[in-house]
């Protein structure tokens, strides 16, 4: 058997997975480094639940990167998912982006004779406060290419093994978020946020989907420059549910609820690394939790229409998995892992009284702190284990508050 052909379990569905006719999506959301989190709940289900294997796969940021790796890999689902394991745990901080001194000062110098001199003084041609190259460098020994093209989606889509795969980038000229598909439907569609473009996948892609703003420099995709996908995705579910997903599974790096400062730091004027946390987290996070929410209450409203006038409606059942603690306090309880040099510019923008770092969080590839988020994840998805069997076969989630 070819590594391209379906195993027999594929090929014949246990009857007691939800109804055949039904299309399982798995949303990928971004947040930096806390997407190993997503690693753990994914090893958890393809060891407990060897016959769930998604057919549509969407990736938004560093979640992009965990969706393109799992959609070309061409082999069983649980050796994808083992794969991509491997993978971050071979990640360190240096190999995302420069951490040597001498890197990380010109930078720093270079954005800083821009604005104090009001764009006369300082090279307009270096992007982004970090040098990512080492990222580009890493993924493109690690995802399958053929040439510019990542290999393996679309033989996977022939073999009946995906239906789709969209990665999400945000055009800055337009801004508008773009969803840019492989699928074996090649009608895109077109909405008042979201454009799709049928195309294939390469790493300029992945590199664009998970260019933080500011701290990674965008990418240039058919002559516009595209950085985050989730910088204007104000209904991070709409990529599945356009490709035609019934029943979608999303995993989020973001706990809830969030706990509160302690009431002697609510004084304390915050620091900026806790303000571009706040807003990195209401950017690419909190709108996952709302638009889960929204499409619970239109499926509970869908309920009460009779089948034959419920015209295009459809249900689409949602379940969201997050962890329960606050991933920003475990990046603070792991900070001295991060390189010196990166860790001493850090501490001029962070204040290390406060006991969560929701920005250092996002950047701290360390194998140390990524092994724990991958621990974590695998832990929660245990935690939760019978209602996600429950609803991966058919059944519906009750969504918590946000």
């Amino acid at each position: 058997m070819t590594s391209l052909e379906p195993s027999a379990r594929e090929q014949e569905p246990s009857a007691s997975l939800a109804k055949q006719e039904e299309k399982h999506a798995l949303v990928l959301s971004g947040g930096g480094a806390r997407a190993a989190y997503q690693i753990g709940a994914l090893r958890h289900i393809a060891k407990t639940i060897p016959e769930y294997r998604p057919q549509i796969l969407t990736g938004v940021s560093a979640g992009a990167i965990n969706a393109v790796y799992l959609a070309s890999s061409q082999k069983s689902w649980q050796e994808a998912v083992a794969g991509l394991s491997d993978l971050w745990l071979s990640i360190e901080t240096n190999q995302v982006y420069h951490t040597d001194v001498g890197n990380i000062l010109k930078r720093a110098l270079v954005w800083g004779l821009r604005i104090i001199s009001g764009g006369r003084l300082g090279r307009a041609d270096v992007h982004g406060m970090v040098d990512n190259s080492p990222l580009r460098a890493f993924l493109g020994a690690h995802l399958p290419l053929e040439g510019q093209r990542i290999s393996g989606i679309a033989e996977n889509i022939e073999a009946g093994l995906l239906d789709s795969l969209a990665i999400i980038t945000t055009s800055y000229g337009s801004g508008r978020s773009q969803a840019w598909i492989e699928s074996k439907n090649q009608d895109a569609w077109t909405g008042s946020q979201l454009r799709a473009r049928v195309a294939e996948l390469t790493l300029d892609h992945v590199m664009a989907s998970s260019a933080l703003p500011i701290f990674f420099p965008a990418v240039r995709l058919n002559e516009a420059w595209h950085g985050d996908g989730g910088i204007r995705l104000t209904a991070p579910l709409s990529p599945a549910l356009h490709l035609g997903a019934t029943r979608i599974l999303a995993v989020s790096p973001r706990a809830t609820p969030v706990n509160a400062l302690p009431q002697d730091l609510r004084a304390v004027y915050p620091s900026p690394a806790q303000i571009v946390g706040t807003m990195m987290n209401a950017v690419f996070l909190d709108l996952l939790d709302y638009d889960a929410i929204q499409m619970n209450r239109i499926n509970r409203l869908v309920e009460k229409v009779p089948v034959e006038k419920r015209d295009t409606f459809r249900q689409v059942e949602v379940m969201v998995l997050r962890p329960r603690v606050d991933l920003g306090v475990l990046a603070r309880e792991h900070e001295i892992a991060l390189p010196r040099s990166f860790r001493f510019f850090e501490r001029g923008l962070d204040d290390r009284s406060e006991p969560s770092s929701d920005a250092l969080s996002m950047v701290m590839f360390e194998p140390e702190y990524l092994s724990l988020l991958i621990r974590l994840g695998e832990q929660d998805a245990a935690a939760r284990h019978d209602e996600i069997e429950s609803f991966i076969r058919g059944g519906i989630c009750a969504l918590p508050p946000v």
